[in-house]
């Protein structure tokens, strides 16, 4: 059974089908965090009200031919009050280099900018939550993500750009 299986995929390597595509995580780490609480101590006499803006953005590089690193940056700033004095700023890059091979550009896109930083959300999120009990707040338990739906947007906008290029002014 296992020789023909061999039979069969050499065959159709030799047929010229599209490389079998090949995914896998060799890293995940943290390339920078921060924590910054600039109204401490008084921030904990005041009554917990908080409001969270997150900040998500990713980027890629690549490291060598089929091997790439992904950065998630996810920035949550926490205001309290009325006022809405910044209580704190937490700050995380996960990272991860991932082996990527037998994809088409879109494919290759799509992965890079959707696939991987789902990968990484949860060890940023559980890194972001960890600093901010370290810093004797409430957990702060963020959201999941649907990367695949911000990478959609961005592919639409990146698409309405080229064709606002592409035609002719008057």
């Amino acid at each position: 059974m296992a020789e023909q299986n061999q039979n069969n995929q050499a065959a159709n390597g030799a047929q010229g089908e599209q490389p079998q595509v090949q995914f896998s995580l060799q890293r995940i780490y943290v390339k920078d965090i921060s924590f910054e609480s600039p109204k401490a101590p008084e921030v904990f006499q005041n009554q917990w009200n908080p409001q969270v803006n997150l900040d998500l953005n990713t980027r890629h590089t690549q490291l060598q031919e089929g091997i790439y690193e992904v950065v998630l940056s996810l920035s949550a700033t926490v205001t309290n009050g009325e006022n809405k004095d910044t209580t704190f700023i937490a700050e995380v890059q996960q990272a991860g280099i991932f082996a990527i091979s037998g994809l088409d550009e879109a494919g290759m896109r799509h992965t890079l900018g959707a696939f991987c930083p789902n990968l990484l959300f949860p060890y940023a999120r559980e890194a972001i939550d960890n600093m901010v009990l370290r810093g004797s707040f409430p957990p702060l338990m963020l959201s999941p993500v649907n990367f695949d739906a911000l990478y959609a947007q961005a592919e639409q906008r990146r698409a309405a750009e080229a064709a606002g290029e592409s035609q002719p002014s008057n």
